[in-house]
């Protein structure tokens, strides 16, 4: 398995992680529970951020910008509501 693939896959069950996390924290029913989630929740976002990061560097995530007719559009729909 190459570098890039790793890198992917390592990020994909990160991201898989985080969700978990995410949800048991949400649906905690006490307060040390849900502190150990949101803990682990941040944990996992901060190796999340490195893995894109170091991807991105090395040009193995790119992302494009989004027009900004497309971003003013979505704005004013969420805006009044």
């Amino acid at each position: 398995m190459d570098d890039k693939k790793l890198m992917e896959t390592m990020l994909y069950a990160v991201k898989g992680t985080c969700d978990l996390y995410l949800h048991g924290a949400i649906e905690s029913s006490t307060g040390n529970v849900h502190g150990a989630f949101a803990g682990a929740l941040d944990e996992a976002l901060e190796i999340q951020n490195q893995i894109y990061s170091k991807m991105s560097a090395k040009g193995w995530y790119k992302t494009e910008q989004a027009p900004q007719n497309k971003i003013t559009q979505t704005a004013n729909k969420f805006c009044c509501q």
